[in-house]
């Protein structure tokens, strides 16, 4: 819990937009440079010790969006020394306020846009359990089929560990399939197509002894959205990029989206990766990311536009509203299972200003790091983007906690005139 001390005193009741500056403790997933997961205990900064935002006419960085929003970013990026950052602030009406501050590449004067693209790693889980999701509404598997059952029954059926058999499509999505985080993913056939070296991935993962029961234990894996991958693959008989393209971006509108690195090869055209500590990645491009077959588990790029379509999507889903998912599809991905702590691409947290139960995820190809929140009961979803690796954490958390102040007191403001409800009553 945040210490609250700074609120002020009035001589009515506070109002209940205060509520959104309490308790912003974040827990976040992060994968790390070796595969494995830190998990990154993190109390967010108390607001009132938050530097505030500059009071300079125009910002010392170039920036594009709404004044608030270049205000918290271009903050932040000095304060950390990171090149770039963008965030969207959307409720169930669409992006509320969005912003981009900084430039592509450290050391150049090329002003990052709100037309650029960044690449959103791990955040790509949820894309897939909602493409699984929309499978599973066209009956062509369901949350608890078992690898077996597609895995060894097709011409490139492959033999299962014993122990493997019976791992479902529910565990792989919450990391409980008793598989490690990763393969050493550039030695998987590099020269052959995307289907095929994710095969072989599974093949690897399925023939081998589980470092766990199924089903016991939680262990964050990229490969088990891999081995997830193949299944929906073999299901239908294209690859995942094709079923993502046809299935997710083109009905939202995600026209931007893609898979692996950003920009033209020597070209500064696209925010360029940085590794932690701020050097320019040598060479970015299309190759410039993880290994292909990690697709499924976090190889996506787009706008910040374009990610929003999908959260926006997300939010009215959790919300109960109409989307592109059945209600039902919807309460699979945010429902917790096993009594675990991962839900369906999100790790579900308990949490004050969100007003009970908000939904994170991290991702970062260690050249880029996004942060995504949603909170379905105050109508809110917060995306965050940054051209810089794993050490840009921090600054992502503080972002959120600063966009957070800012809806705060846009709501706190509009509950002090009589006229206008609390929008947090509803």
């Amino acid at each position: 819990m945040m210490n609250t001390s700074h609120n002020r005193q009035h001589d009515r009741k506070p109002s209940r937009a205060l509520l959104w500056t309490l308790g912003l403790g974040l827990t976040l997933l992060v994968m790390m440079p070796n595969g494995f997961v830190a998990r990154l205990q993190a109390q967010a900064p108390d607001p009132s010790t938050l530097p505030p935002p500059p009071q300079a006419s125009s910002p010392t960085l170039p920036s594009e969006g709404d004044p608030e929003i270049v205000q918290t970013l271009v903050s932040i990026l000095q304060k950390h020394n990171l090149p770039a950052a963008a965030a969207a602030w959307i409720t169930s009406d669409g992006i509320q306020k969005i912003g981009v501050a900084g430039v592509r590449k450290r050391g150049s004067d090329v002003p990052a846009t709100l037309k650029d693209l960044w690449h959103i790693g791990s955040n790509t889980k949820a894309m897939t359990a909602t493409l699984t999701a929309l499978m599973v509404e066209k009956g062509l598997l369901d949350w608890q089929t078992r690898v077996g059952e597609i895995m060894s029954q097709n011409e490139w059926a492959i033999s299962i560990h014993p122990d493997l058999e019976s791992v479902t499509v529910t565990q792989l999505l919450t990391h409980r399939a008793g598989f490690p985080s990763n393969l050493p993913w550039h030695d998987i056939l590099p020269a052959a197509p995307r289907r095929a070296q994710r095969r072989e991935a599974a093949r690897r993962a399925l023939q081998t002894e589980p470092e766990f029961q199924p089903g016991s234990t939680a262990q964050y894996s990229n490969l088990g959205y891999v081995v997830l991958g193949a299944m929906l693959e073999s299901k239908t008989g294209k690859s995942w990029e094709d079923l993502m393209r046809s299935m997710l971006f083109q009905p939202l509108g995600m026209n931007s989206a893609g898979f692996g690195g950003i920009g033209s090869p020597g070209r500064i055209d696209q925010p360029w990766g940085h590794l932690s500590g701020g050097s320019p990645i040598e060479l970015n491009g299309p190759t410039a990311d993880n290994a292909p077959v990690l697709g499924p588990a976090g190889t996506v790029h787009c706008t910040l536009q374009d990610w929003s379509r999908f959260v926006l999507d997300q939010l009215r889903g959790f919300q109960g509203k109409e989307g592109l998912l059945s209600p039902e599809s919807y309460q699979a991905i945010q429902s917790r299972h096993f009594e675990g702590e991962y839900s369906l691409g999100w790790v579900p947290l308990e949490r004050d200003w969100a007003g009970g139960t908000a939904y994170n995820h991290t991702g970062s190809n260690t050249m880029y790091f996004s942060n995504a929140w949603i909170a379905p009961n105050r109508d809110l979803a917060i995306l965050v983007c940054v051209n810089q690796g794993l050490d840009a954490f921090e600054a992502t958390d503080e972002i959120v906690a600063q966009i957070i102040e800012l809806v705060a007191a846009e709501h706190a403001a509009q509950a002090d005139q009589p006229s206008s409800p609390d929008i947090l009553q509803q």
